[in-house]
């Protein structure tokens, strides 16, 4: 490690929690698109995308144009004392674009788990309930209430005591795992018969994808059921979308892939273009429920995010990030495929909707072999999953063409360098069992 880089790990473990643990060891000086460089000049090809929070890439010109002139106005009133039009302006694009069935209206707020959090504020105003059930291996968030209904213990909730009450955990339908739709239905099911009455929950709250869960995407059977239950008991639908929304999957939300609506849809990440916003948004007569004040916070919603978000749309939309995300999706799962082919029974799945794309592998150990190689040889790559042994990739949109996450607008030349790493990466891991196999014959 250099010697930069040494100094600067000894003074963070000096000045800051080893909670807040980090996955490299190096220091980033700066970016741009689907770019990242440290402090020793080295560079670094970005298929982590800051946990899918960069569909548009480091520095957009759109963001950085749409926050500058903001910064020339004001940076923060605080909404609820001094409110401004692009929020209100921003409410009328969500409301316009997200698939929620009849009118609907939107609220900001900073951090996905805030949007969450206020999501379930929402649906006990408007049910005057108190239950909440989520899905196993879903993540919602680190605030005490999505901890509560986050579906993993590690590293989330380990030590911190005792969870909020009223949050009831079903199975999400994974099929190629042995989690038919039946079985997830009944799962529910089950909740009501043996932890709380259907008439006592406010809300049914899943991913469509499973973001840290793995990319799990829900069938279109589950969630038409799961609606049908909602209907006949009241029940409010709320879709996690802080990972999966605009553009990751293809479209703008995950949820416009399905039929079914959702009452709510909760919104971040990606919104902000790497500024610190989030949402809810929903049925009109849902999102009246709470009281003038019951809503809000100082930073929700700030006027230099929302500046950002409204340029994270344009560019969205004026470059045609959806459509981009599909072509750049279906280029990596054939490499996927291919890999698949030349390293036998490492890969055990392949899952994506649109660039929300990962690959699972036999083992945690082996999905660490391919993420450092990447990384020593400059490719950034996330694992997720409940084992850990799943690399999913969420590189930038707007890249020149393992979790993938990668800028949607990454160069397609800078793309298939990543993917050529990615090759390397498992040829690497599969010479190495080899040997280890001869080894120890």
């Amino acid at each position: 490690m250099d010697n930069q880089h040494s100094a600067l790990n000894a003074r963070k473990q000096q000045a800051t929690p080893r909670g807040v643990g980090v996955m490299c060891q190096w220091y980033a000086e700066k970016a741009e698109n689907a770019t990242l460089w440290d402090k020793e000049g080295n560079q670094f090809i970005d298929f982590a995308g800051g946990i899918a929070v960069l569909n548009t890439g480091h520095r957009h010109p759109k963001v950085i144009a749409a926050v500058t002139e903001q910064l020339t106005k004001f940076t923060h009133t605080a909404y609820q004392v001094t409110p401004y039009e692009s929020y209100v302006a921003l409410a009328e694009r969500i409301n316009e674009r997200a698939p929620i069935a009849g009118p609907a209206k939107s609220a900001f707020f900073t951090t996905g788990a805030e949007a969450v959090e206020n999501a379930v504020k929402i649906a006990r105003s408007y049910t005057g309930r108190h239950g909440i059930i989520t899905f196993g291996n879903g993540f919602h968030g680190r605030s005490f209430m999505t901890m509560a209904m986050t579906g993993k213990t590690a590293p989330y909730k380990r030590d911190f005591g005792v969870m909020p009450a009223g949050v009831f955990h079903a199975r999400y339908p994974v099929p190629a795992k042995g989690i038919s739709v039946d079985a997830a239905i009944e799962s529910v099911e089950d909740i009501f018969s043996e932890d709380i009455a259907p008439h006592d929950v406010a809300a049914i709250v899943l991913e469509p994808v499973q973001g840290e869960g793995g990319f799990n995407v829900v069938p279109a059977e589950f969630l038409k059921r799961l609606r049908s239950i909602c209907d006949k008991h009241g029940i409010l639908l709320v879709a996690d979308e802080v990972q999966s929304g605009f553009a990751r999957t293809g479209k703008l939300f995950a949820m416009n892939y399905y039929e079914t609506k959702a009452d709510l849809i909760t919104m971040a990440k990606s919104l902000g273009g790497g500024f610190p916003i989030s949402g809810v948004v929903g049925r009109a007569e849902v999102m009246d429920a709470p009281n003038p004040g019951g809503l809000g916070g100082t930073y929700a919603g700030s006027p230099i995010a929302v500046a950002a978000a409204h340029a994270v749309i344009d560019a969205i939309e004026e470059e045609n990030l959806c459509d981009r995300a599909n072509e750049l999706g279906a280029e990596l799962v054939v490499t996927l495929k291919d890999i698949q082919q030349a390293t036998g029974d490492v890969v055990t799945d392949i899952r994506a909707l649109g660039s929300m794309v990962a690959v699972e592998l036999e083992t945690a150990e082996q999905a660490k072999v391919v993420q450092n190689y990447a990384m020593e040889n400059g490719l950034l790559l996330l694992t997720c999953g409940k084992y850990g042994n799943v690399i999913r990739f969420l590189y930038p949109l707007t890249i020149p063409v393992i979790r993938f996450l990668y800028p949607l607008t990454i160069p397609a030349e800078q793309f298939r360098q990543g993917l050529d790493i990615l090759k390397q990466g498992f040829a690497t891991l599969k010479a190495g069992s080899a040997k280890a196999m001869e080894q120890s014959a």
